[in-house]
């Protein structure tokens, strides 16, 4: 199974990360759109090593138009070598209009369909030369000339791989992307009850099998080198599920447990601004049933009991203090044979 590791968050930290992660052998990294740009880490680590496959797990879709997306991403493709992959996610109405002070269509999934085929038209236009014209609803571009063209040295354009959680943008990613990205508030039930058989059915009606399509799991990952450390990271890891769980938008997933008051806590505790307190009514079984939980060697054994034919990657965010025993756990991941593999045996 694919790991794809995250990249370190603040820029003054990615690039002694990233040369000592990969001399421990990690292959593949991701950047999130948080405190950067998330195409800046993977441009600078590519300065370095750019046999590694870099992702941008996510950057927001909808804080930039379609044609900054395509030119950037495919220019950072063509210095990658064909290994960048673009990954796109949608963010919540407050962002776009008032963190970005960009359109909101007020139905996030069309206009996402939208901007992945306005990617296409732009990078149609890049390598045939023909004229660009693309009319949405939302996105419209009609101009591209010889000068703003990215430098093409072969590698073609980068995959895309959009973030979902409900149903419609799921569609979406299954009609039009290369892949879908979890979102970490992701049980194993949702996924297998809920996104997998969407998938499905899409990319049967696209002439397209599930071999063709990749499913990146992010992952809450809970474990610790000591006891002290193990510890730490629950109590992280319970606030994570805890902002989570306030946000509207996956609130469909709590109501797929029978958790839908846990929604209401959450969100009150957030409005309060009382945010060291939101993992409080995270218990422990809504903990294990969004992380794999367990010593070091129990985790990639819990990953391959519960999503081992369901993903095709795992996406983890994982640092542990010691960096020998933190490989050593995605060594064990790597190591789970791969969906395919599993469902031929």
């Amino acid at each position: 199974m694919k790991v794809v590791q995250r990249l370190k968050i603040d820029l003054k930290d990615v690039l002694a990360d990233f040369d000592r992660k990969v001399e421990l052998g990690y292959k593949s990294f991701s950047s999130i759109e948080t405190k950067n740009n998330a195409f800046f880490a993977p441009l600078m680590c590519a300065t370095r090593q750019r046999d590694a496959n870099f992702y941008t797990a996510l950057s927001v879709a909808f804080s930039r138009t379609p044609m900054l997306t395509a030119t950037e991403s495919y220019a950072i493709n063509q210095y990658c070598r064909g290994r960048f992959t673009l990954g796109l996610g949608s963010q919540v109405k407050p962002h776009i209009e008032r963190r970005f002070d960009m359109p909101w269509s007020g139905k996030p999934a069309r206009q996402m369909r939208e901007y992945i085929n306005a990617l296409h038209a732009i990078w149609d236009s890049c390598e045939t030369g023909k004229p660009l014209d693309f009319q949405g609803e939302t996105y419209r571009h009609g101009l591209l000339t010889p000068e703003f063209i990215p430098c093409n040295h072969g590698h073609g354009r980068p995959r895309v791989m959009l973030g979902a959680v409900g149903p419609y943008m799921t569609n979406v990613a299954a009609d039009l992307a290369d892949g879908l990205v979890t979102h970490s508030f992701t049980s194993e039930t949702y996924l297998r009850r809920i996104t997998l058989p969407a998938i499905k059915q899409r990319l049967e009606q696209r002439g397209k099998t599930r071999d063709d399509f990749e499913i990146m799991l992010s992952l809450f990952i809970v474990t610790g080198g000591n006891e002290e450390e193990f510890h730490e990271n629950i109590a992280e890891c319970r606030e994570r599920i805890g902002f989570y769980a306030s946000t509207p938008a996956y609130k469909t997933v709590l109501d797929s447990h029978g958790w839908g008051n846990v929604h209401e806590e959450t969100k009150k505790l957030a409005r309060e601004g009382r945010w060291h307190d939101i993992g409080a009514p995270i218990d422990d079984e809504i903990l294990n049933t969004f992380a794999v939980v367990g010593e070091p060697e129990e985790i990639a054994p819990g990953i391959a009991a519960r999503y081992g034919d369901v993903v095709d990657s795992i996406h983890c965010s994982l640092e542990l203090n010691d960096e020998e025993t933190q490989y050593g756990i995605i060594e064990a991941i790597a190591a789970i044979p791969s969906r395919s593999t599993q469902l031929s045996t």
